[in-house]
């Protein structure tokens, strides 16, 4: 068999289909690993002891093992929106947009449990909680412009944490005072 070399147009079309294979390939690995971190550290700094465990808690308070997968969801939610507004968004600057909403998200998702759980302050994480929630509505918002599936993604997160302020706030009001006017529930 005769090797014929590939004319510049077959050349130019392989390098094109493999540009846009790595277009959307970058994207999932790193909405990926960055899942998977959020996951991990997020567990890594969900310590459920015995505090939380006598903890007065209301009675649609769900069970402990729910969280883990809801959160995986969820989570992995946000990264197919987070893929899919990435590869809509026709410039840099719509890209750096995506990149700010979801950082600045990521930051304040990351605070919420160790100020519940590590610092044994639900009334911090309450405090906290509205920003949270703020910033994936702007999140929604800001993928809105590039793919309307992105935003819809991002709803049973925004539920989640909707549902978890109130039970956070019903927890609060069952139990405080946290901190030092009450050292005993430490």
């Amino acid at each position: 068999m005769v090797d014929v070399p590939a004319s510049p147009r077959v050349v130019r079309v392989r390098n094109e289909n493999l540009f846009e294979e790595l277009k959307l390939t970058l994207p999932i690995i790193v909405a990926t690993l960055t899942t998977l971190l959020v996951l991990g550290v997020g567990g890594w700094m969900t310590t459920v002891g015995s505090w939380y465990e006598n903890l007065k808690k209301p009675w649609w308070n769900p069970p402990n093992w729910i969280f883990g997968p809801a959160w995986t969801v969820i989570l992995g939610l946000a990264a197919w929106s987070g893929v899919l507004a990435w590869t809509q968004a026709s410039s840099s600057s719509g890209q750096l947009l995506i990149l700010i909403l979801f950082g600045i998200n990521i930051v304040l998702h990351m605070l919420w449990s160790p100020l519940f759980f590590n610092l044994k302050r639900p009334d911090w994480a309450l405090i906290e909680v509205p920003f949270l929630w703020l910033s994936i509505v702007a999140l929604m918002f800001g993928v809105a412009q590039f793919s309307t599936l992105a935003s819809w993604l991002l709803l049973p997160y925004l539920l989640w944490v909707t549902f978890a302020a109130f039970l956070n706030l019903t927890i609060v009001r069952m139990n405080r005072p946290f901190g030092k006017a009450d050292r005993s529930k430490i």
